[in-house]
């Protein structure tokens, strides 16, 4: 269970608005999309990272009260993996090395 933070009342963890108070608990009503929500009088820019080295492309910067890409400055930095891994020539071109081979292979038996 987790907590509205505008009301404190316990709430599902799927949850996407508070039943209670109407708040909005996720971005854009999606539940995989966390929303990120200010709790002090301090705006969300602050103690942002993208805020910090000036990547930030949000509209309310720097007043934001809450936000989706929102990522705290004292956390160390996501690690992001290389999504693209470059395979082996002889693996992409395959399907012509085996048709080459059946070519070559067609001529030695018609001589």
């Amino acid at each position: 269970m987790r907590e509205c933070p505008q009301c404190h009342q316990s709430l599902p963890q799927r949850a996407v608005t508070c039943p209670y108070c109407g708040i909005s608990l996720t971005a854009y009503g999606h539940p995989g999309i966390p929303l990120h929500r200010a709790t002090d009088k301090e705006s969300l820019c602050a103690s942002c990272t993208y805020d910090a080295d000036d990547t930030c492309t949000f509209p309310q910067r720097p007043h934001a009260r809450d936000c989706t890409l929102y990522h705290d400055i004292s956390e160390p930095p996501i690690e992001s993996k290389p999504t693209y891994k470059p395979r082996p020539w002889i693996e992409r071109h395959l399907i012509w090395l085996v048709v080459l081979v059946l070519v070559a292979l067609s001529i030695l038996l018609a001589l």
